[in-house]
């Protein structure tokens, strides 16, 4: 298939159509127009040709002096003159013409007869006759003044349709002209210009709709491509300060001779950074495959309360060591990939240990919860600490980022432990959710009806 077939180009389909349907138009109206002047001219035929057969039947039964002394010929004759499309034959019950004046080139299909039983009174018949009469008129006249009519109504149509065909395709392609506006506007965007936006102020009400979805494209790909730069430079600034660290170690190292147990130690603490560097390595991997598209790979039907006590068993250590205590309440049973969700509970679990104030229960509330007769798997960790603020809830499960200076600890987290959390609720078709307010931050995620059993 040839481009110019595959692309229509829909200023020329618009004017052909518009021809089409003015000839459609413009030859129903002729169509009709004729069809009615047809019907009245038959129908005014009929009444002229009854007028004439009334008047004719009046003159044969017509037994005064003026018409007794006249002959049958000279009667009709004189009731023809200046009638030429009109003409009589009159034939008795015996079969005798006693009248004809119907023209050889008459035809039957130009003409319209009209026979009736009339009574001859004449004065060279001693006693009245009776006789049919036949009264003919001639059509071609009014046949010639319908075909007139036809040509002319046809002319018309060709005409009406080329000229409305003309301003048609002239019209089309000044109400084409917003659509070149708005591909002109859209030339000059560029990924080095994230501010510009459409302006639809002068555009019709039916590219209203296209301008604002656009600019609303425009606004979350901007918001994505600032995302990608704030994640390269934060991935940058991640890795080059262990690095920077190995580099430096290394190169004081090398400066003189070291013992084994020096280099062990050197060793033992660039494996450590090393280690770190895969981990993040590795997470940010997990977030480029869920990014992709990559769903959750379904386990079974499992309790969430028992992956969520595996997830408590682990960390045990360390509340104890913090002076917390881990309590899970609730229970439900779904149909999730076990250990992506135990993943997501270690990531926000660790997070709630590392701010919960000593002392107090971090609580791992799980719960069913029903909306517009669908259900949803609600898993919530709450702990008590200080409040974070609104303005950075929104952004808490965004990669590398850190609500202030305080939560900052660059050894023990890299700030993708929530955005993987947002990553795997994604992958199994739910979303997450942060809430901090009267002391108590809760961080959760929700499964949606598709991932129970």
């Amino acid at each position: 298939m040839s481009p110019a077939q595959a692309v229509p180009h829909l200023g020329r389909r618009l004017s052909r159509w518009m021809a089409l349907l003015s000839m459609l138009g413009l030859g129903a109206v002729s169509l009709v127009v004729f069809l009615v002047f047809d019907n009245t001219l038959t129908a005014r035929q009929k009444e002229m040709l009854d007028q004439k057969q009334q008047s004719l039947m009046h003159v044969l039964r017509d037994d005064s002096t003026a018409h007794r002394d006249k002959a049958l010929d000279h009667l009709l004759t004189d009731f023809l003159a200046g009638h030429g499309d009109y003409a009589i034959r009159v034939v008795d019950n015996e079969g005798h013409v006693l009248f004809d004046s119907i023209p050889a080139d008459w035809s039957s299909h130009h003409t319209m007869l009209r026979s009736f039983a009339v009574g001859i009174t004449a004065p060279q018949y001693h006693q009245a006759r009776a006789a049919t009469a036949t009264l003919v008129m001639d059509l071609r006249p009014d046949e010639a003044l319908l075909r007139g009519l036809g040509w002319t109504l046809f002319a018309a149509m060709v005409a009406g349709s080329l000229l409305l065909a003309l301003f048609g395709g002239l019209l089309v392609q000044r109400s084409l002209r917003p659509i070149e506006s708005l591909v002109s506007q859209i030339s000059l965007l560029s990924a080095r210009d994230f501010e510009r936006r459409l302006d639809g102020s002068s555009l019709p009400q039916e590219l209203q709709p296209i301008v604002t979805q656009f600019n609303a494209l425009l606004n979350r790909l901007a918001d994505a491509y600032r995302q990608l730069e704030a994640f390269n430079a934060d991935v940058a600034h991640e890795l080059n300060t262990p690095l920077a660290t190995l580099i430096s170690s290394t190169e004081v190292v090398l400066r003189k001779p070291r013992s084994v147990d020096e280099l062990q130690d050197v060793l033992a603490s660039h494996l450590e950074d090393l280690r770190r560097m895969a981990a993040m390595v590795g997470d940010m991997l997990f977030l480029s495959r869920a990014d992709q598209g990559v769903g959750a790979r379904e386990t079974g039907v499992v309790s969430l309360a028992a992956v969520a006590q595996d997830v408590v068993e682990f960390y045990e250590a360390v509340a104890l060591d913090a002076d917390l205590r881990l309590e899970v309440i609730g229970d439900a049973q779904a149909q999730v990939d076990a250990p992506l969700v135990r993943r997501a509970l270690s990531n926000l679990l660790s997070n709630a240990t590392r701010y919960a104030l000593a002392g107090s229960a971090i609580r791992i509330d799980i719960r069913t919860r029903w909306q517009h007769e669908h259900a949803h798997v609600v898993i919530s960790i709450t702990n008590t600490g200080p409040d974070i603020a609104p303005e950075h809830l929104r952004h808490l499960f965004d990669r590398f980022y850190r609500a202030d200076a305080s939560r900052h600890n660059s050894e023990r987290n890299h700030g993708l432990g929530l955005a993987i959390v947002k990553a795997i609720a994604k992958m199994h078709g739910g979303s997450v959710f942060a809430q901090s307010q009267g002391g108590e931050t809760t961080f959760g995620l929700i499964l949606p009806v598709t991932a129970l059993d």
